[in-house]
């Protein structure tokens, strides 16, 4: 089982810069993205449905905002579209699909680059979302969370740490959460498999060439439970996919 999880800002934008085709090479098994951004026609996932996938969509009701989609092989027991609080639903924010003994969960959580109210708001779903996983834990569901999650979780995860001690994504009760996310039963399968190497990122800014000269951040996970950790058996990130100022984070499980 082959996951990619990957921001495409804007899946019609992905998909005229050759997202397709990359997937058709890449084949993976389940495939979860996020900021899909539809607009208020419906997206056009046939040629993922030609290239042999199951397609679930949960876009934001506001247009040309937020929103996943995940893609899969592999026919899912149940699909649950969103969260179950309006608020957050009406953001497109989650996507569950379930296996015979595992769930994947596609996450975009929010920024909150925008200013603090929308910082606010951030922190709020993230202590949501904790309880929220816990208690799919508690229902037996062993789960498999790809997503951009918005956040670093330590200093070797972003360019300057330092310098942003304090900037949405790295503030410290983001980081706390992080750390707590983890402490609840997961791990992070990129650190399993790449340990503690830097230089590792995720998102770059389109400004000031920061793609090119790698000073970036690591916003995009997948946590694994750790009941499921023995079966990991690569995780990394492809850096030279480029068809957004993400690029996919990917489990071979």
């Amino acid at each position: 089982m082959n996951i990619i999880s990957y921001n495409v800002n804007g899946l019609r934008s992905a998909l005229s810069k050759g997202l397709l085709d990359w997937v058709r090479e890449a084949q993976p098994d389940v495939l979860c993205l996020q900021e899909i951004k539809a607009g208020r026609e419906e997206l056009d996932v046939t040629g993922f449905i030609a290239l042999g996938y199951h397609a679930y969509l949960h876009p934001a009701e506001k247009p040309g905002y937020s929103g996943v989609a995940t893609f899969t092989k592999h026919l899912p027991l149940h699909v649950e579209v969103g969260c179950g609080t309006a608020l957050y639903d009406a953001e497109g924010r989650v996507l569950r699909l379930d296996f015979e003994d595992y769930s994947i969960l596609n996450v975009y959580m929010p920024s909150g680059t925008s200013g603090p109210e929308r910082q606010t708001f951030k922190v709020a779903w993230l202590h949501f979302f904790r309880d929220y996983v816990r208690q799919l834990r508690a229902e037996g569901r062993r789960l498999i969370i790809g997503g951009d999650y918005n956040c670093c979780q330590t200093p070797i995860d972003l360019h300057n740490p330092k310098a942003n001690q304090n900037s949405p994504g790295y503030t410290p009760e983001e980081r706390q959460w992080f750390k707590d996310l983890l402490a609840d039963g997961y791990t992070d399968s990129f650190r399993h498999h790449h340990g503690e190497a830097t230089g590792h990122y995720s998102w770059w800014s389109y400004r000031a060439g920061s793609r090119k000269r790698n000073v970036g951040w690591r916003l995009d996970h997948l946590l694994v439970d750790k009941e499921l950790e023995p079966r990991i058996q690569e995780a990394g990130l492809l850096p030279d996919v480029v068809h957004s100022d993400h690029c996919p984070a990917y489990l071979s499980f």
